[in-house]
Formats: C-alpha cells, structure tokens, sequence
C-alpha cells in the first residue's frame, strides 16, 4: 500500500510539471504587451489620437444645430388715445414658439483649417510614435529581467556546485577526523567555509525570487507569484553586430529621433496657423425656421412665420495691437528650437551609440578570456582535490581553489549578461529592438 501512494505522488508531481507554462523570451514578450498596464494605456490614449484626426474637428465641415423654444408675457396694458379716453388691458397673455435649423461654415480662413487638419494628423503619427516608444521600452525592460533571472539562476547553480563541494570537502574532514589525520581547527574551518556557501545560497534564492515576480509583474500576470518557468537556462550573446549599420538605423528609426523631428514639423504648422490671420475669411450662414405668436389683444390673434434666411460674411482682421506679429515671431523660435532639440538627440545617440558600442566589444572580449579562465579554473579546482584527497594540499589552499572556479564562473555570467544588455540596448537605439530581440545569434549575421 505505501509502495502505491509513492507511485501515486511521483505521477501526480509529474503531471504538475508537465502542465505548468514554459515562456520563452518571445512568449514573454507577446504575453506582456498583452496583458500590460502601461501598454493598454498608450493604446488608448493613441486611439484618442486617431479618432481626433478628423475633418470635422479641423472645421472642414459645416455645423448644423437645431433648436426650439415656448416664451410668453402676462402685462397689464393702460393706454392713453389722443381723444383723452384710456384703455385698460388686465392679464394680457403674449405668447411665442419658434423652431428653427441653423448651418454656419467657414468657407476660407486663410488656410488655418488645412493646417489645423494637417497638425491633427502629424499628432496621430506622434501618438503612433509614443506608443512605439513605450513598446520598445517595454520590451527592453522585459528582455533585461527576462536575461536577468537566468543570470541570477546561473549564479545560484554555480552557489550550490560550491556548496556541493564544500559538503565534500567536509565529509572528507570529518572521515579523516574521527580516524586521527586531521585536527579540529581543520573540521571547523571546513564547516564554517560550507556553513558561509549555505548563505550564499540561501540569499541567492531570495535574488532569484525578485526577479521572477518583476518578470511576472511586466506581463502583468493575474498571479504575480506564479512559479513560471523560462525556456532559456543561457545567454548567447550575439557578436555580430555593425556599429555603421546600427548608426545608420539609428537616424532613420530611432523612435525619439522621430519624435523630435515630428515635434518641428508641428511647430511649423503651428506658424502657418499663425500667419492664417493675415488673410481675410469667408463664412457662410443659413436657417430655416417656423414661428407662431399668439396675442389676447389687438387686430391679430396669431402670427405666423415659416421661412429661409442665408447670409456670408467676409472679413479680415486690420490690426490687433502687433498681436499677430508677436505670434509670429514665437512660432518661429519654437522652430528653431525644434531643429536645435533634434540636432541635440542626434549628438545625445551618437553619444550613446559610442558608450555601448564600447562596452559591447569590450564585454566580448571579456567574455572570451573569461570563458578561457573557467576552464583554467575547473582544471586547476581538479588538481587541488585530487591532492588534497591524497594530504598533498591544505583546506586553506583547497579553498582558495574553490573560490577561484566560483570567481571564474561569476566572471564569465557577468560578462555574457553585460553583452546581452550592451546588445539590447544598441538595438533598442537603432530602433530594431522589436524586430531582432528574440532572434538567435546565427540568424542575425544574416
């Protein structure tokens, strides 16, 4: 019966694994622009954008409203006649309802609608941009945490390889002990030396643990500690990138490169809507209308009137205090001052593209040598237990073995990791991020 229920709990374990999710990088990436808070808001706010780029809301179009009305009077009249007679009128009811349909439309105001409608379109192109913008941030973001928890999962690998082998070294301690071959200051150093790998581990996991609620929390996972498990256990550095090609992607993809220049051409059609005041306007009115009056006293006991009225107005506006010259004068420093932002983000990229560029060749290069001095360590680790297995070696010496092939392993993680977030933030700078992140190092030389 016991051998049963152990069957029973080894299926049952092995069922839950096999139904828990495995993300990739690319899953959790679609699974986060998805699902997260900043990404559903920049949409939103972009669908404002889109929906404001009409030709009504530049006023093409003429407006058309309608209206009604009920209004009366209750006056007491006294009326003098040149005979001298008076008249007397108590409670006179007056009365009046009307309905009518009016249209206005401005037919020319000097060209300030065309580009009221232009600007509404360029800020639906900048609301595209800004959602662009905080995608690729996004995605950024994501893929550094994303490389960050198999970063950290590899240091606690490379934590408890240690903590294996100081248990070794322990057990062997403590064999030699009990038979009189080692001393008792030899048996303690050996268990404050594992006890100290014990933390490591222990502080390691707490690591490992942030990280994934910060990945879970960029997807915006209904269960923010949900144990997810990612599909990648390395990180493969691609060294094939092109510093003149990424520069040159830069300058025509670079989303806040983009932003800059679409900020210039607004101010200049904010300068055409300036200048629009210096020509005359044309507009065009008309209504339809029935009204009824109704009256208690008189000749007439109702009125009524059903017609069309239309009329146009042509105006221009002569002076307004240099107001105009004013405007003008502004509109055209803040186009100046756009040129000088989009000349600053240029210098600020270029600036930016020469920082990580560095570190990206020279955190290759590191990675190299530090794959070259992990296997010198392991060999060297080898040769100090064997040795020290056969008394040829101290436990201090032991030790400092050790240390160095934990040194070496935590060298070449940093080293693989800082390449791949030099990597991802040169694309994200060339604005290729959301199209080579996901890809392997072999496809993307091609």
């Amino acid at each position: 019966m016991k051998r049963f229920f152990i069957i029973i709990s080894i299926l049952c374990a092995t069922f839950t694994g096999y139904a828990q999710q495995i993300y990739s990088l690319k899953q959790c990436i679609e699974t986060g622009l998805e699902r997260n808070y900043s990404i559903r808001i920049i949409r939103n706010e972009q669908q404002i954008s889109d929906n404001n780029a009409t030709r009504g809301n530049a006023g093409y179009l003429p407006t058309v409203d309608m209206n009604g009305g009920l209004s009366g009077s209750v006056n007491n009249n006294r009326n003098k006649l040149s005979d001298g007679t008076i008249e007397k009128n108590t409670g006179v009811n007056d009365e009046t309802a009307n309905v009518g349909l009016n249209v206005n439309w401005t037919l020319f105001d000097g060209f300030g609608i065309q580009a009221d409608y232009a600007k509404l379109k360029e800020l639906r192109h900048m609301g595209e941009l800004n959602t662009r913008l905080t995608i690729e941030d996004f995605v950024a973001d994501l893929s550094s945490e994303y490389y960050n928890l198999i970063r950290q999962k590899i240091r606690l690998r490379n934590l408890r390889s240690t903590l294996d082998l100081s248990r070794e070294r322990l057990r062997i301690v403590e064999e030699r002990y009990f038979i009189g071959s080692m001393s008792r200051l030899d048996l303690q150093q050996a268990q404050v030396d594992f006890n100290a790998d014990s933390s490591k581990v222990l502080n390691q996991l707490e690591v490992v643990h942030t990280s994934r609620i910060r990945l879970n929390e960029l997807m915006a996972l209904d269960n923010v500690e949900e144990q997810i498990q990612i599909k990648d256990s390395l990180i493969y550095p691609n060294p094939y990138l092109d510093e003149v090609d990424l520069w040159k992607s830069t300058l025509t993809a670079n989303a806040s490169l983009l932003i800059a220049k679409k900020n210039k051409t607004i101010s200049e059609l904010d300068y055409k809507k300036v200048r629009s005041r210096n020509y005359p306007y044309v507009k065009l009115n008309a209504g339809y209308g029935y009204t009824a009056n109704w009256y208690e006293v008189g000749t007439t006991d109702l009125q009524q009137r059903l017609g069309l009225n239309y009329g146009m107005t042509v105006g221009i506006n002569i002076f307004d205090g240099m107001n105009r010259r004013r405007e003008q004068r502004n509109a055209r420093i803040q186009i100046k001052n756009q040129e000088l932002r989009t000349q600053e983000m240029e210098l600020a990229l270029r600036a930016d593209m020469s920082n990580f560029w560095m570190a990206y060749r020279n955190n290759l290069q590191l990675w190299t040598l530090e794959k070259e001095n992990l296997v010198a360590a392991q060999e060297n680790y080898r040769i100090a237990i064997d040795r020290y297995k056969l008394g040829e070696l101290s436990g201090i010496e032991l030790r400092e073995a050790q240390n160095s092939l934990l040194e070496a392993e935590e060298r070449q993680s940093i080293a693989e990791y800082s390449t791949k977030i030099c990597e991802i933030s040169l694309l994200q700078l060339s604005g290729q991020i959301l199209t080579h992140i996901a890809s392997d190092p072999e496809k993307a030389s091609e």
